[in-house]
């Protein structure tokens, strides 16, 4: 293998076969130093393609009309054309036109002289053409100071890209759109309240049914209300991203019960954007739901309720939450009945519907404090009770399980939902819970599970 600064130089002989080079031998220097020499070619490249851009853009422009390059090659724009003939987005696209424009401006007799361009811009420009900045930072920089601009002095704008510009190598794009943020609202303080109005209108929360039976949410959050969510779900998740190490013993075990949690980052993230949702529901005073609380509707016939399980111990059958056509299993069903967030309605053989969301079936809300103080959260993982739900360790139509406290326990909807779906079962003897499932050779084994309601401890310890 050649070099990597011979490979590099080879790069724009298209004569030259290209092959993407072997870097698994290079030592630790080499390929730090080749990465390097990479980001410095980017950079030339892009300015290139920035000035090839912005010549486009000035044979596009919108007074040539039909004749213009872009139009006579059936595209609307500058941006689209670059686009088709780059293979490559719109935004880039543009990002090339705007870096374009900070660059100098060529003498031209087929248009008249622009006025000249702000200093501040020229600073810009000039780092792009020498490649001592990427297209992408001189984007990250231009666009706020341009935001500035009304409010700022040109002395000012010109020192703060200098500044801008000289951190630019040694910071990532992401701290470099930080600085230049910063900059900005120095640069023009009173423009701060109107630029949050404009994130704040910005912000959207959509849901919308997939064909495949998921539900996708998407949306943006203006920087309040990203102050409010985020830090719950880093709290939330933290231990999988490199949060603070415990000093305390429950604080150390919870973090690493997160990093062993086999879901992954985001569908734990998710689980706990469901579960605030779930418990804010459960405590609103009607303020923002109205006097009608919302409930989980559960849809299932009698039959597939009551049918035997199989030879593996699955139950067959089907279920359907009210407003989505997609069918989901028994064990769901069974665990959703068995929750006091949903309201189960059955149906008969003759097609009535029984209402299964009797009182009597479900635990109260003074039996699940006293479960609450009993076992001082989740049964199994420990979780809050008010992240709980109550689970009759013998399922109500399987086992006509019945409703007190004695064969009640609380469970998080993740451990609730391991539980049903895996056909795992809780057990009680003599007061003593334990946890039966089957191990990787299929045998079942009972796992002791540990109440922590202090109170309770003090008084077996007694």
């Amino acid at each position: 293998m050649a070099p990597i600064p011979s490979y590099l130089a080879a790069l724009g002989d298209a004569a030259t076969p290209f092959a993407v080079p072997e870097v698994a031998g290079l030592t630790d220097v080499e390929l730090l130093d080749g990465q390097r020499a990479v980001a410095e070619l980017r950079r030339r490249v892009d300015a290139v393609a920035a000035a090839f851009a912005g010549e486009i853009a000035h044979r596009s422009r919108r007074e040539l009309g039909h004749s213009g390059l872009a139009q006579s090659n059936g595209l609307r724009s500058a941006e689209d054309l670059i686009a088709k003939v780059t293979a490559g987005s719109r935004r880039e696209a543009h990002t090339l036109v705007k870096a374009a424009e900070m660059l100098p401006t060529p003498v031209r007799d087929d248009a008249p002289e622009l006025p000249p361009a702000p200093r501040w811009q020229t600073l810009i420009g000039d780092a792009v053409s020498s490649a001592a900045i990427s297209v992408g930072a001189a984007d990250i920089i231009r666009t706020p100071l341009a935001a500035a601009a009304d409010g700022a002095t040109d002395d000012d704008l010109a020192a703060a890209a200098a500044a801008l510009i000289a951190a630019a190598p040694e910071a990532t794009i992401e701290t470099l759109a930080t600085l230049a943020t910063r900059a900005r609202d120095e640069l023009d303080a009173a423009g701060i309240a109107a630029r949050e109005n404009a994130l704040r209108d910005k912000r959207y929360l959509k849901i919308s049914k997939q064909l495949d039976g998921m539900t996708r949410i998407h949306g943006l959050l203006d920087p309040e209300s990203a102050a409010i969510v985020v830090p719950v779900l880093d709290a939330a998740t933290s231990p999988r991203r490199g949060g603070p190490r415990f000093i305390d013993p429950d604080a150390a075990q919870r973090a690493e019960d997160i990093v062993r949690d086999e879901r992954t980052t985001d569908q734990l993230s998710l689980d706990v954007f469901v579960e605030l949702i779930r418990i804010g529901a459960r405590v609103d005073d009607g303020t923002l739901l109205g006097e009608r609380k919302p409930a989980v509707h559960i849809l299932v016939t009698q039959a597939d309720l009551e049918a035997p399980t199989d030879t593996d111990g699955n139950r067959v059958g089907a279920a359907y939450f009210e407003g989505c056509d997609e069918a989901v299993s028994i064990a769901t069903a069974e665990r959703f009945i068995c929750s006091t967030g949903a309201v189960p309605i059955m149906f008969d053989g003759d097609g009535r519907a029984l209402n299964l969301g009797r009182e009597q079936r479900l635990f109260s809300s003074k039996q699940r404090t006293a479960m609450a103080a009993r076992d001082g959260g989740c049964i199994i993982c420990g979780a809050p009770p008010s992240w709980t739900e109550a689970h009759h360790i013998d399922h109500w139509v399987e086992h006509r399980g019945r409703t007190d406290i004695d064969d009640g326990v609380l469970l998080c909807r993740f451990c609730h939902l391991n539980v049903h779906n895996n056909n795992w079962r809780i057990r009680r003897e003599r007061g003593q819970y334990s946890l039966e499932k089957p191990d990787r050779d299929g045998i079942l084994r009972r796992t002791p599970l540990d109440r922590r309601s202090p109170a309770l401890q003090r008084l077996l310890s007694a």
